[in-house]
């Protein structure tokens, strides 16, 4: 046990432990993001957040000192050009790290540590999507427009759906939703004049039963007076009955 540890030696000796610290940088650096183990994760960070707050400063002796650190020149360029326009407002705190799960081999636990301003997930400054509602809520001028010329639909014919429209007040729209109003709209429409105007079908059907209806009050009406008179006749006395 060590007592007065400072800091984590990842079982590793001075030289090999700042290699490894280097090279996993530079990593970081052209990958924006890696994976690695926990300990590593915040080794790395103590190590890498300092060389990029010197990149903010771009001269020749913070390039020097970094490349110290790195020692790949590639990593200096894309560290001193790039990353240090997206942080350049940013005052510390430039990775994160996000614990994984543990490592089936050795059950070590995992973290990935990315760059903070390379991650669009988490970006708070996002333009706000505008809601739109089907129903309800204030109708813009283009809605109100369809709504006009849905209202001066008129159907042409019963039997064949066809539509006829003023031409003034015509204008096309892109928004899905308000050709769908119209359509509703038209089929209400045409739904309503097929109920209200009945087909010539239905018209002669309903002149037959009419007349059916006429034929058989007509009947009954002479039935009813030719019984009558029968019991008319019943009921007067017969002449023989008379002369008595």
């Amino acid at each position: 046990m060590r007592h007065g540890k400072k800091f984590n030696h990842l079982g590793r000796k001075a030289a090999h432990r700042k290699s490894m610290l280097s090279n996993m940088a530079c990593s970081l650096i052209e990958h924006k993001r890696i994976k690695t183990t926990l300990a590593k994760a915040k080794s790395l960070r103590v190590y890498i957040e300092p060389l990029i707050t010197k990149s903010k400063n771009d001269t020749t002796h913070s390039r020097r000192i970094v490349f110290s650190y790195l020692k790949q020149k590639n990593a200096v360029t894309e560290l001193f050009g790039d990353i240090s326009n997206k942080i350049a407002d940013r005052p510390g705190g430039y990775t994160r790290i996000i614990k994984l799960g543990n490592r089936l081999g050795d059950n070590a636990q995992m973290a990935l540590i990315e760059l903070v301003d390379y991650n669009e997930l988490y970006f708070t400054d996002k333009p706000k999507k505008k809601k739109t509602r089907r129903r309800g809520g204030a109708k813009s001028a283009s809605t109100t427009k369809v709504l006009e010329v849905a209202e001066n639909v008129e159907v042409v014919n019963e039997n064949s759906p066809k539509v006829k429209v003023s031409a003034e007040n015509v204008e096309t729209t892109e928004e899905k939703f308000e050709e769908v109003k119209v359509d509703e709209i038209i089929e209400e429409k045409i739904e309503t004049n097929s109920i209200e105007q009945p087909h010539e079908g239905q018209k002669k059907e309903e002149e037959s039963t009419e007349e059916k209806i006429e034929t058989e009050s007509t009947e009954e009406s002479q039935k009813k007076q030719k019984e009558s008179e029968k019991k008319e006749d019943s009921n007067e006395p017969s002449l023989e009955e008379k002369e008595d």
